[in-house]
């Protein structure tokens, strides 16, 4: 009996793991957006054209008379972000200013007063349908937060002097949010950078018309009570924090860009919430996000690659902030590096030596038939069961002996590490700790060339 009553116990407390670990999964759009890994984010506002601008210098706003981006071509956007590696692609069609890169119905301050293609144009239109004929997948980004034009600010505070009142201004958020969730198909990614003002505070209720209108979306800082939710990691760097899980306590604060909490992520949190690493291309004026015909900087390829090991390789996804200029496009020089740096992309997922996939269990070996040199480590979880690896150690069979050549806690969707270069015949990947059955969807070893490798040592280990 005491046997049966011990066995009984033993099974209970693996049952009880299991169910405490997966009662928290991501939806399938948080799967898909996994998935994707890297993505764009595109800004063209009046402040390109009038740089001394400031939003926030109430009732001084520009004419929307000086937008007229000529040569507009959101193909060539697309196209440039595909030559990267993107594979989904945010429009900034509201920014801070109020413009609206669509004839929006709320007010007349849009394309429809401007002088491009005479007050007929829609730039939301052009750009999804040039995401539908490149294969990306389409979002977009509406402040709810900030708005010039009406005399709001963060985190979507009507301020004194303000043409409308509150309400009136929560009205007209719900108005242009309908218009872009409901006139251009389906969103891959809706962005709400600042966040919004909770309902309680005053501010508008939005997680219903989620519900209703893009209710497959992910939602970046978005609404407390919405779905699919994916939070900021912090910092406008590419550079998630590590541990990074994708579970959370906490979506972010109404103010997200000036503090979120918990950073990390929590792996016993209550929600599904990853983070997603947002950067851009440029430095400098205006924090690199807007086109400026000089006082700017551009990231250097090794730069772009060490943001992509310390945000897909740490868990997160890659949101690179691509400039379009007051022509209406992307500058040849960000063409031609953001291509660049897609090549290099290609050139790594080619470097892979051997590997294993769809594995259950803690314990793997990889043998490679014969001695290969390695220096980079590939490990997914298949999160649809949730993130179950806790503590995890990768050893090279080195010198008739194992040794330690990564280890690290979370993994997740997708954890890159890079190391020295050893030379080695089999490989095995140990997971210490875990909660419940680890399912492992792909563990892979690989040698990256020199040039490549050297920049990515300098942050395999940094947090």
């Amino acid at each position: 009996m005491k046997h049966f009553l011990t066995l009984l116990c033993l099974l209970f407390a693996r049952f009880y793991a299991n169910a405490q670990n997966t009662d928290v999964l991501p939806s399938p759009a948080h799967v898909a957006w996994a998935d994707a890994e890297v993505g764009a984010i595109f800004h063209l506002d009046l402040v390109n054209f009038e740089p001394d601008y400031d939003w926030r210098n109430w009732g001084t706003h520009p004419s929307a008379k000086i937008f007229n981006p000529s040569k507009l071509n959101t193909d060539q956007w697309v196209q440039a972000a595909k030559s990267a590696g993107a594979t989904y692609a945010v429009l900034v069609a509201k920014h801070c200013s109020g413009f609206s890169l669509w004839p929006t119905a709320a007010h007349d301050y849009s394309v429809k007063s401007s002088p491009w293609k005479n007050g007929k144009g829609d730039i939301v239109r052009d750009f999804i349908a040039s995401c539908k004929k490149y294969g990306l997948k389409p979002g977009i980004y509406a402040s709810a937060s900030a708005n010039g034009y009406l005399y709001v600010d963060n985190p979507g505070k009507v301020q004194k002097g303000s043409p409308v009142t509150q309400q009136q201004y929560n009205a007209i958020v719900k108005q242009q949010l309908t218009e872009l969730w409901s006139n251009y198909g389906n969103l891959f990614e809706i962005w709400f950078d600042g966040g919004v003002l909770p309902v309680e505070a005053g501010g508008p209720d939005l997680a219903p018309l989620l519900k209703k209108l893009q209710p497959n979306a992910v939602i970046f800082q978005g609404p407390s009570d919405a779905k699919n939710l994916i939070r900021w990691v912090g910092n406008e760097e590419g550079k998630a924090p590590y541990p990074n899980w994708s579970r959370s306590d906490f979506t972010t604060s109404a103010t997200g860009t000036i503090k979120i909490d918990s950073i990390n992520g929590n792996p016993e949190g209550k929600i599904w919430c990853p983070g997603e690493a947002d950067f851009p291309l440029r430095t400098g004026w205006q924090g690199g996000w807007f086109w400026k015909a000089d006082g700017q900087k551009m990231l250097s390829t090794d730069a772009l690659l060490q943001a992509y090991y310390t945000s897909v390789g740490r868990n997160s996804n890659m949101l690179l902030g691509i400039v379009i200029d007051t022509s209406g496009l992307v500058p040849q020089e960000d063409y031609t590096r953001l291509s660049a740096f897609g090549s290099i992309l290609k050139g790594i997922k080619r470097t892979n030596i051997g590997g294993l996939s769809n594995k259950n269990g803690k314990s793997f070996e990889l043998d490679l038939g014969q001695s290969h040199e390695i220096n980079q480590v590939e490990i997914m979880e298949d999160i649809r069961f949730g993130e179950r690896i806790r503590r995890y150690e990768v050893q090279a069979w080195i010198d008739h002996a194992w040794k330690t050549v990564a280890e690290g806690t979370s993994v997740g969707h997708k954890r890159l590490q890079v190391f020295e270069t050893v030379k080695t015949p089999k490989v095995r990947l140990m997971i210490h700790t875990a909660q419940g059955e680890p399912r492992i969807k792909q563990f892979t070893v690989s040698k990256l060339a020199t040039p490549v490798l050297q920049p990515l040592l300098t942050i395999s280990t940094s947090r």
